[in-house]
């Protein structure tokens, strides 16, 4: 059976676990092969909002809340159940859910369910489920049941770093593989697979292998794990646990090499710096250079001035290096800065405005006790009638002011922060440009130094190449001559010709670099600022609906409430 949450390790959170699994019963498999259903289908616009207005209120409560407008970003729990549900979606419609229900129908993949970060509950037991997968978006899940599936491994759960309680008995698992990977789960305290082909083997003590394997467990298969039994458990299976903990210890140091790596490349893109650590700019220049090639024939002297380039090249390139990283962290406090500004600003205003609906609630409440009073006073009484529906429509027209006013002040506090968005936006752009100008007009000089780092390396090469031709001619070693560089014997033009190619493909290199940080730089202004402004633009056209809906809620509730008050004259 599904395990409830239990965050708190003892015997009472056993009893607490078994007694939720008792209270809500779940039909065996062959109730959902033979109750008469409709067509399996696909979750839906219709399916949602009718499972929400059906929910569990009951009386006054439930006819309220199925008179309001259904506001998606508010909904936070969904029961889908017994729906026939073959496929999953539109669930991206309610972002802010925290429990989701879709047991008992006839879901064949976990999918869609990336939009629900919220998410810390889903039932997706007594379906057809054949695979766990595209779990990994849902960060803040802690109870997971996929009881009664057809599940043959476990698998894509250990990135799960909040999971309490994980439930796939009856499924097909009959291998052990899988399970280490839930040591992965530090928060994960109980566990259940029973009912599973592993655990019906009578050679193999599957509950002793789950409570050596994950020392974090409190609870297996509802029963509470004792000290002895854990102690057994280890004596059992030492073997294995030490095979794994091995295995762990060297994954866990992969990962945090290629963690680290990951985040140093990502910090050097970001400050557009990459490659640029090394000799890999260097190392740029004579790729695909055949003159340079042809030129450093001339042997050691040639290498020797090659040597100090390397040398000096590097030291130019370590300038804009560090530069970069100088530059990145400030404009990375500046983003900061401007964010948590920003987000300030926003949950201020949003306070504010809740203030005010709620004060506007309950004067409404206490209007609308007023009116149902006049009402009935209307309905049974013959004479001043016409007071009385002055009195109606004095408080009626004071509502309808009041709800005015209401709306009013609502959207210019969001017109005001729109504006502000807007303005904050448009100095934080000009700030960030102005960093950005200035690192990229720095980095500038350095590259120039570059290119005049080349020109000086091909002008001191072409002396030495002049000089090794001289030399050989002198001597009549024409035979020590690489034939590739034979055509310069007679043609002293051929050097300034291959000198100059070289020159040309050494700057060419360093003029690409230059353009591809200057370039980049400047797309990641914009990528930024226009993923501000779109954002703001759904924000506030979010927040408009909001607003204007719940004016339709309160101008829906007015109009109705003489209807209300017939319909309820029969009962009393």
């Amino acid at each position: 059976m599904d395990e409830p949450v239990s965050s708190q390790p003892g015997e009472s959170a056993a009893e607490e676990v078994q007694a939720e699994a008792e209270e809500v019963e779940e039909p065996p498999r062959g109730f959902l092969e033979e109750i008469n259903c409709p067509e399996p289908g696909i979750i839906d616009r219709q399916m949602i909002e009718t499972a929400y207005l059906e929910e569990g209120q009951k009386g006054e409560a439930r006819r309220l809340h199925q008179l309001e407008p259904v506001v998606y970003d508010r909904i936070t729990t969904m029961r889908l159940e017994f729906k026939n549900i073959l496929r999953i979606d539109h669930l991206w419609m309610m972002p802010n859910l925290t429990k989701l229900c879709l047991n008992c129908n006839k879901i064949e993949v976990i999918e869609h369910l990336e939009m629900l970060t919220a998410l810390k509950d889903l039932n997706l037991s007594f379906n057809y489920i054949t695979r766990i997968e595209n779990l990994e978006a849902l960060v803040n899940l802690e109870k997971l049941s996929l009881f009664s599936n057809r599940i043959r491994k476990i698998e894509n759960i250990h990135t799960l770093q909040n999971l309490v309680i994980l439930s796939i008995g009856n499924n097909l698992i009959d291998t052990v593989e899988g399970i280490e990977r839930l040591r992965f789960v530090s928060s994960l305290k109980v566990f259940n697979l029973e009912g599973n082909p592993i655990a019906k083997q009578p050679d193999f003590p599957l509950s002793l292998y789950v409570t050596a394997i994950l020392p974090q467990l409190n609870y297996y298969e509802y029963v509470f794990i004792k000290a002895e039994t854990r102690e057994e458990a280890q004596k059992r299976f030492y073997r294995e646990l030490r095979e794994i903990e091995d295995k762990q210890e060297r994954e866990i140091q992969g990962l945090e090499t290629e963690a680290r790596e990951m985040a140093e490349a990502d910090r050097l893109a970001s400050s557009f710096v990459e490659h640029l650590d090394g000799q890999q700019l260097y190392d740029s220049l004579w790729r695909d250079d055949g003159n340079g090639r042809i030129l450093m024939l001339v042997g050691a002297p040639a290498q020797e001035l090659c040597e100090e380039y390397s040398k000096d090249v590097y030291e130019l390139t370590q300038q804009i290096y560090r530069l970069g990283l100088e530059r990145f962290g400030e404009r990375d406090e500046e983003i900061r800065d401007f964010n948590a500004n920003l987000h300030e600003g926003q949950e201020e205003l949003q306070a504010q405005g809740q203030k005010q609906i709620e004060e506007f609630l309950q004067y409404k409440e206490r209007t609308f006790d007023k009116m149902r009073l006049k009402w009935i006073e209307l309905d049974q009484r013959d004479d001043d009638l016409e007071e009385l529906q002055a009195q109606l429509d004095t408080l009626t027209a004071h509502f309808e002011d009041a709800l005015n006013e209401m709306w009013e002040s609502l959207m210019a506090q969001e017109l005001h922060l729109h504006e502000a968005v807007e303005d904050s936006t448009h100095n934080f752009n000009r700030k960030i440009s102005d960093l950005m100008a200035n690192f990229v007009e720095q980095a500038q000089v350095t590259f120039q130094q570059l290119r005049d780092l080349c020109s000086h390396f091909a002008d001191n090469m072409t002396d030495i190449v002049n000089q090794f031709l001289s030399t050989k001619l002198m001597r009549n070693e024409l035979n020590a001559i690489p034939e590739e560089l034979m055509q310069c014997v007679d043609d002293r033009e051929a050097v300034l010709q291959l000198v100059e190619g070289m020159r040309t493909s050494h700057t060419s290199r360093v003029d690409e670099r230059e353009d591809r940080l200057a370039q980049r730089s400047r797309q990641f202004i914009d990528d930024m600022i226009m993923s501000l402004n779109n954002k703001e633009v759904d924000r506030h056209r979010a927040k408009i609906l909001e607003i204007n809906s719940f004016m339709e809620m309160m101008t829906e509730a007015l109009a109705n409430l003489p209807g209300e008050l017939h319909q309820e004259a029969p009962s009393d």
